[in-house]
Parts: C-alpha cells; structure tokens; sequence
C-alpha cells in the first residue's frame, strides 16, 4: 500500500476526511488532465480517435468495478441525480403505483420519486433504525409497489445495506431494484450481478477519487427496453457516425442513455483515478478504510462526551463515520476543525468522518487530538 501514498500530495497540515462528498484527485488524474490539456492545445482534436480509446478503456474500468456483465450495460452520465431520472421518468408508471425508499436518503433519491406524484404515484419512507433494515424495507413492498429504490451506503449515518438480500427480496416479489451507489463504489467491493439490481448509479468525484461532472449508470440489459428515453441526439444513435443515414434508431447498449457529446477531459481523470484501484484492488482498498474507520470508532469512543451516530457492527460499516459532541453544535465542531484544517462535513446528527484507503494514521490520530480538545471545552 505504501508504494501508492507518493500519489495524494496534499497541503501541509491538510487532515482531509471528506471523501464522502468530494474527493481530492490522485497525482496520477492530474497528469493525464494535464497530458490532455496540452494536446489540446498544440494539436486539437487531431488524435480524437485516442480520446474515444480512453473513453473505452474508462467503459472496461466500471464494468469491473462493478461487475456488469458488459460494456453495453454501462453508460457514461454527467451526475447520478440525471441516471435517477432516467429510471424515474423512463417506467410507464400507472395511476396507485408505489416506490419505496428509505428515510434516511440524500435529496436525489427521494425528489426524483416524489416528483412523479402528478402521475399517481406514490412515495413509502421506511425507517431504517431498527435491528433488521433490510427486513423493514421488504416488509413495505406490497403488491402495489413496482419499485425498491436505496442507497447502498447511507449518506449521513454511513449504514450499509445488504444488497444481496434486498435484491433476492425485489426478485421474490417481482418489482424493480435501483441502487444508488454513491457512497460505496469505490469504497467497497459492488456486485451488480451478485445483488441482481436493475439499474444502479454514482458518481464519479466521491470515493472513485475523480472530477465532478462525470456519473456511472448501469442498466440491466433486459430492463432497458422498459425505460423511455427523454433525451435524443446523435451520440444515443444504434449506427453512431453514420450521419448520412435518415432512419434511425436508439443504441441498443446503455449508450442510448448519452445522447450528445462525451465529457472527455471528464473520461481522461476518471479513466486514470480508476487505474489506481484496479491496482491496488477493491478487496485491498476496503480493508484498508476498514481499518481507518476502526481507528476513527476505537479514538472516538474513548473521548468523553462524544457520541457515534455510525453502525458498530463491521458489516454495516462502510467509510463514513457520524459523531456529535455532547455540549457543541456539530457547527460549532465542523468550524473548528476546520480551523485546524480538517476537512470534513456536517450531515444529519453529526459531524461526517470519510477516510480513504490511503490516509495516513497521523492524520487520523492528529484529528482525534483535536476533537478531544473540542469535547473539553
């Protein structure tokens, strides 16, 4: 693991635990963004056909990642919010249908169901605070309901789910299944075939450790027809490049999902900060977060005054670690470790901790130094 630290080069006394909201590029993102600009700018897009290999090459990275049984069921998307909306607005939704959720979702998961209410269909919130979550969330899928929709790792709390038994669930009860998986891919190992979802999407900036601007989305190959598309344009189009041709039909991939042109200086730093977890290897890079976030539950647990809002139990665990202190505002926490340059983010009960595989146990044994002060005061 060591031989990859030369690849985060932060400011000094930077102690950044934000990787659950946007991550810091590795050196080796910044130096192919860098390659592509220059290329830019002394020959255009005279070597397009390299760009369109990058892209390829960013297209074989997710779907290892993900286990997707294809390129085909991976398209290239600007957020995860838009993936959502293809599904939320692509079902022929009728009149009483219902989408379960959960009531712990970030913003995107739950407006994108909410705004189909014109169309009769309604919202179930489940609570995920009791011993069986997974149980709670089938529990609520009666017959009227055509959709389960939740996030793999909750974004507040860091919760994880086990996906493998909510999609055996949807599949028993033959409804739909559709993960946001933002804050796992690129955290933990994600198994689409092994979870048997339908459509599942996250973004590249989180854990993926790439820009802003550029999302996964996989579409299960037998789900694509059921879903109507919104978008049109000539990059969606079965006989890409054949701009002659005046019959036309949608890719038959999940390329029918990219209707314009591709965000490849967003390709070139996600393509490149995926070649490193590929090489380091998800199995590696989880245990790796999970003994950080071990070491941010052990250093928390023994300062007086705080509470963990996260999961105890390692299996819920995922790379997110929530506390509060007893006495201090999570804003008045937040502000001042700030002040001592950790990085970090207010969400739901708590003050957000988000390590990743590479950070250092100076950099967490320092911040917990700093709570500690914060808690005596």
């Amino acid at each position: 693991m060591l031989m990859f630290l030369d690849e985060f080069e932060q400011a000094p006394g930077l102690r950044y635990l934000n990787h659950a909201a946007v991550a810091p590029w590795p050196r080796r993102a910044s130096l192919a963004v860098s390659r592509f600009a220059s290329e830019n700018v002394l020959l255009g897009a005279r070597n397009y056909p390299d760009w369109l290999t990058t892209e390829q090459s960013l297209r074989e990275r997710l779907m290892r990642l993900t286990n997707a049984p294809s390129t085909d069921d991976i398209a290239l998307v600007k957020n995860t919010s838009e993936a959502l909306s293809f599904v939320a607005f692509g079902i022929d939704w009728q009149a009483g249908d219902q989408v379960v959720i959960s009531t712990e979702e970030f913003p995107s998961n739950r407006i994108v169901w909410e705004a189909l209410a014109d169309k009769g269909v309604s919202v179930i919130q489940v609570n995920l605070k009791g011993n069986d979550p997974e149980g709670a969330l089938l529990a609520a899928c009666g017959p009227k309901v055509r959709l389960l929709a939740i996030s793999a790792v909750q974004f507040a709390s860091g919760l994880r789910l086990d996906l493998v038994r909510l999609g055996q669930g949807c599949r028993e009860r033959e409804i739909l299944f559709c993960i946001d998986a933002i804050q796992q891919l690129g955290a933990l190992p994600f198994d689409v075939q092994a979870c048997q979802c339908d459509f599942a999407m996250a973004d590249g900036h989180k854990w993926m450790l790439g820009p802003e601007g550029l999302g996964v989305f996989y579409c299960r190959a037998e789900v694509r027809p059921l879903l109507k598309l919104s978008e049109y344009g000539w990059h969606m189009l079965e006989h890409l490049g054949d701009y002659n041709r005046s019959e036309w039909q949608p890719a038959h991939s999940a390329r029918r999902f990219e209707c314009g042109s591709p965000n490849m200086l967003g390709a070139v730093a996600l393509e490149a900060s995926l070649s490193l977890l590929e090489e380091v290897g998800m199995d590696q890079v989880a245990a790796a977060l999970q003994e950080r976030v071990q070491w941010l539950h052990q250093g928390l647990t023994a300062i007086p005054g705080v509470r963990l809002h996260s999961p105890q139990e390692l299996r819920r665990r995922a790379g997110i670690v929530s506390f509060s202190i007893a006495g201090v505002t999570n804003t008045q926490v937040y502000q001042q470790l700030k002040q001592h340059q950790v990085v970090c983010m207010v969400r739901g009960p708590g003050v957000r901790f988000s390590p990743h595989f590479y950070t250092s146990r100076q950099v967490i044994d320092e911040t917990l130094a700093i709570v500690r002060e914060i808690a005596k005061q």
